[in-house]
């Protein structure tokens, strides 16, 4: 009963996979890939939400969202997989009650205090990758860190206004550049969409685009943004990209 029960649900998987399971690059093995997979996604608001639920849509075995905010009413407009019936809910509570009821299968786990030090650190070492969809710097560069040092890659997305940008930091390759390769520490300016704006599609473009690469990236499948970072300036619809190289001074990933 057990071994008929498994072929059914191998079964039904097949099917809900199908589009990408025919995929000449991705095929099985690369679906088998994303359900073995831990993705450890960092902030669920604007970015945070369209990654998760492209992921666990696409099938990612296994999703730790983390977020110690609560869902407000002004954060509905682009925080996609909120609704007004959880304002006041932990955001990582109500992205995997959403989460859940677009993929059963997910096995999802929820952080819901700041990550910081030695938690953080363990969260990264037991990811196959990591979505960083903070908007504070302190958040990314410990994140960033914290990826150098299990070699565990990086999916970076950042918006703002009406502009954003990607890219992908994977440590596993030597001559891949950090974050702190793009961004000195102390360098950034401490910008938020609550003291700047954003408009609301953007963040789900952003996001959107990090899922992608992440799933390239767990998929061992086409060409990710590592070594370049693409800028998108929605209020114009122009889309640039940047060749980016390794800091050899970098304090973070320079050996």
């Amino acid at each position: 009963m057990v071994d008929d029960e498994n072929c059914i649900m191998k079964d039904e998987q097949l099917l809900r996979y199908s589009r990408q399971i025919m995929l000449p690059n991705f095929d099985v093995a690369g679906q088998e890939k994303l359900l073995a997979a831990n993705v450890l996604v960092v902030g669920l608001g604007g970015l945070g939400c369209p990654v998760a639920i492209y992921l666990a849509a696409a099938g990612v075995g296994h999703l730790t969202l983390a977020d110690h905010d609560q869902v407000e009413l002004d954060n509905l407009p682009r925080q996609i997989a909120h609704v007004t019936a959880n304002i006041g809910r932990n955001k990582a509570e109500s992205a995997r009650e959403m989460l859940l009821a677009l993929n059963p299968h997910t096995r999802i786990t929820v952080i819901t205090e700041r990550l910081a030090g030695e938690k953080l650190q363990q969260a990264v070492a037991l990811s196959s990758a990591v979505v960083d969809c903070t908007d504070n710097f302190s958040t990314r560069y410990a994140l960033n860190k914290a990826c150098v040092q299990s070699k565990v890659p990086l999916i970076s997305g950042a918006a703002i206004r009406m502009e954003g940008q990607i890219s992908v930091f994977d440590s596993r390759s030597p001559n891949s550049p950090c974050y702190q390769c793009l961004y000195e520490e102390g360098q950034d300016a401490d910008l938020s969409c609550a003291e700047n704006g954003v408009i609301a599609p953007l963040t789900g473009l952003i996001g959107s685009i990090q899922a992608l690469e992440c799933i390239k990236v767990l998929a061992d499948c086409g060409t990710t943004l590592s070594g370049r970072l693409l800028l998108i300036d929605s209020f114009s619809m122009q889309i640039r990209e940047m060749r980016l190289q390794k800091n050899q001074t970098c304090p973070v990933c320079h050996d």
